[in-house]
């Protein structure tokens, strides 16, 4: 690799080997940005994780992470090609990345390619089953309109994580639109104790209200998660993995 063929030349080429040196090294603080969990912006992080994947010093596990990372922050700016074209090469490097599975998932989620996204939640919760890797899955039943299987995740997710408030709220709207409004009421519920007064919750509320007192809708129930009747708040949408 580049290090390699330096270290050949330095002994005639010292001032060279130093210079290409700087340029392909990454600081201690670049490494920091792609690794932190918190306190980096953004471009702080794709710009240390491509310093870090630049560098050629980390090799499998630990390079598909810098991809992993890398791609979670492309995916925060929105730009969800490149973020799958990371994802992919963490995979390819890590064939039993979970995390990157369930990431690239949620990167074809907020495309719209929910079929895309259930395979990549399939292999991540077989690799290794998270309550966040079923509520995700559940969100893309949800947005094909397949509201039996999303409540399936969502009880699984709720069974891994018993304070999973994001659960509780999208599992009382899926029961709320199939009808099942006992249940979809005390999930709105508890959702609201875990997470008060939270608007999404709230409006679901209100819809189950409205189906109980057998209320004539005068406008079509949408099944996506972003359409005008229903919209969740996008910080529980989806639950992307950093490892």
């Amino acid at each position: 690799m580049a290090r390699t063929a330096v270290k050949r030349l330095c002994s005639i080429l010292t001032g060279v080997s130093l210079a290409g040196a700087s340029a392909l090294a990454q600081t201690p603080q670049e490494r920091g940005w792609c690794e932190s969990e918190d306190a980096v912006t953004v471009d702080q992080r794709i710009d240390g994780c491509s310093a870090v994947i630049r560098a050629a010093r980390d090799k499998g596990d630990k390079l598909a992470e810098a991809f992993n990372n890398r791609g979670v922050g492309y995916r925060l700016k929105g730009d969800y090609d490149r973020a799958i074209a990371d994802y992919n090469q963490a995979i390819k490097l890590n064939a039993k990345f979970a995390g990157a599975y369930n990431n690239r998932g949620v990167a074809y989620d907020k495309k719209g390619e929910y079929d895309r996204a259930i395979l990549d939640y399939d292999q991540a919760v077989k690799l290794r089953p998270s309550a966040e890797g079923y509520f995700n899955r559940g969100n893309a039943q949800l947005g094909k309109g397949h509201y039996d299987r999303a409540i399936d995740d969502y009880n699984q997710a709720i069974k891994l994580k018993a304070d999973f408030a994001a659960a509780f709220d999208n599992r009382c709207w899926a029961r709320a639109v199939v009808g099942i409004l006992k249940q979809a009421l005390a999930d709105c519920n508890q959702a609201l104790r875990l997470m008060p007064n939270n608007a999404a919750t709230l409006d679901s509320r209100g819809f189950v209200f409205l189906k109980m007192t057998n209320f004539v809708l005068r406008f079509p129930i949408t099944t996506r998660r972003c359409g005008s009747t229903r919209s969740l708040p996008s910080r529980f949408t989806v639950a992307a993995w950093r490892d």
